[in-house]
C-alpha cells in the first residue's frame, strides 16, 4: 500500500496501493446488508468520476508516469461482527 484517505478538491480516494508498475486506485465500500444493493453497486458515476478527478490530481502531485487502474473492495457486515469482503478489479471497464 502506498497511501490511505488521500482527499483532492473534487474526491478522496480510500486506498492507493502498488501493483508491479501499475498505481491501483481502491475504493471501499462497507454495507451492514445487501438489502439495498451491494457495496459494489453503490459506486454510480457521480462517484466513478470523482475517483477519477482525485486519481488525476494524485497523479501530478505524486509524478506518478505509470498507469492507473481502479478496484472496489465491497464489505458485508456479518452478525458476529466479521465481514464477507469482494474485490472488483477494473470495475469501470
Amino acid at each position: 500500500m502506498v497511501g490511505a484517505g488521500f482527499t483532492a478538491r473534487r474526491g478522496e480516494i480510500d486506498l492507493i496501493c502498488r501493483r508491479g508498475g501499475e498505481l491501483v486506485i481502491v475504493e471501499v465500500k462497507t454495507r451492514t446488508s445487501e438489502a439495498f444493493g451491494t457495496p459494489a453497486e453503490a459506486v454510480g458515476t457521480r462517484k466513478r468520476r470523482a475517483l477519477a478527478a482525485a486519481a488525476a490530481e494524485y497523479r501530478l502531485l505524486a509524478g506518478w508516469k505509470g498507469p492507473i487502474r481502479y478496484a472496489v473492495v465491497g464489505l458485508i457486515g456479518r452478525p458476529d461482527g466479521g465481514f464477507d469482503g469482494e474485490v472488483i478489479e477494473d470495475p469501470f471497464d
